[in-house]
């Protein structure tokens, strides 16, 4: 098991909920310094903490845990599920908004990159 990369990737969906390491450890019961310790990899979580990470950052441990290509394949499974049952209309309408969502996320990526 990488703790680095569990740890980047907690530190990833830290910053994109907009939390502080000091909230993140508040709300999931540990100390600042070993909240920066599980970012940087420098020790191994335990399973409770583990959980309680998840659960203050509402994401699922699969996003945590797995490759990006996992959890890739896993949300378009999803997405083309929900699309089985819509309508011919419905899926134009949510084309529409899919293309203006990553419109505004290519955005948001851009302004964050840029700081």
């Amino acid at each position: 098991m990488d703790y680095y990369k569990i740890g980047q990737k907690i530190r990833k969906f830290r910053k994109a909920r907009g939390f502080s390491q000091e909230r993140l450890a508040e709300q999931a019961g540990i100390s600042i310094t070993h909240m920066s310790h599980i970012e940087t990899g420098n020790t191994k979580l335990s399973l409770p903490v583990f959980a309680a990470l998840a659960q203050a950052l509402e994401v699922p441990a699969d996003d945590l845990l797995c490759e990006e290509a996992s959890s890739r394949k896993a949300s378009l499974d999803e997405i083309a599920e929900v699309l089985e049952s819509c309508t011919t209309p419905q899926l134009r309408v949510i084309t529409d908004l899919a293309r203006a969502a990553q419109v505004a996320l290519n955005k948001h990526m851009e302004q964050e990159n840029s700081r």
